[in-house]
């Protein structure tokens, strides 16, 4: 009789674990859905009437993952970082960039699932360390022009591993971001690709070899590899 009791109090807890997440996720994918096309994000309209994102806010920092599964407690994660950043320049507006806010990315703490994290806490701690699969580059936007284009959907447990996916074959496959140069035999690739070059290289491959996997026209191995500017232009619609 006990033993069933607890049994049925922790199933209690995990489904209330779950229903918090799922119910944040549902909130998160109705706000993208609703601020962001193509990857820009209608800051302005957000400035107007900011109780969704306070309200997303507030519920990223009373979040408790502990007991979530991997996958879920990833796509928490990178939704949590993608909603931080759209509060925080919705926050400090008017501004052209993310660079224009002292400590943006390393200064600044959110409560973040009962913990105090910098943005960059939350994305090398919570996802590069903790997962240390490149493709979270390709979900996560911080802001600027140069970044990966933010998706119009909010990821979850279930479908995090076709997501990652879909984001980073997008991404690798847009001119902009992958510049050919096939006279010269070089290619120009985004400085992500410099900053984080080990999370590139982890399975033993090149970052041209990680990049093609994802690429519809394969880059030949020989090319030269130099990184264009990153413009950290706020990414607003």
């Amino acid at each position: 009789m006990r033993a069933t009791i607890i049994l049925s109090f922790v199933l209690a807890q995990l489904k209330a674990y779950s229903t918090d997440i799922e119910g944040f996720t549902t909130k998160a994918n109705a706000f993208l859905v609703k601020y962001v096309n193509n990857g820009l994000v209608d800051y302005g309209a957000i400035k107007k009437d900011p109780s969704d994102a306070d309200y997303l806010y507030q519920q990223i920092g009373k979040m408790n993952v502990d007991k979530a599964e991997s996958t879920t407690r990833k796509a928490f994660y990178i939704n949590a970082y993608n909603i931080v950043v759209i509060y925080a320049v919705v926050k400090a507006m008017p501004i052209r960039s993310p660079m224009d806010v002292p400590g943006f990315f390393d200064g600044l703490k959110h409560r973040i699932a009962g913990e105090d994290l910098t943005l960059n806490d939350l994305e090398n701690i919570k996802l590069r360390q903790a997962y240390k699969d490149g493709r979270i580059h390709f979900a996560l936007a911080c802001a600027a022009q140069s970044c990966p284009p933010l998706a119009s959907f909010a990821y979850t447990g279930e479908r995090i591993e076709d997501q990652l996916k879909e984001r980073t074959v997008l991404t690798l496959n847009m001119k902009e971001w992958i510049k050919l140069h096939p006279a010269q035999k070089k290619v120009e690739v985004s400085k992500i690709f410099e900053w984080y070059k080990d999370d590139f290289i982890s399975a033993g491959n090149s970052p041209l070899e990680w990049i093609n996997q994802f690429r519809k026209e394969k880059i030949p191995l020989s090319f030269a590899v130099g990184y264009y500017e990153y413009n950290w232009t706020l990414n607003k619609k």
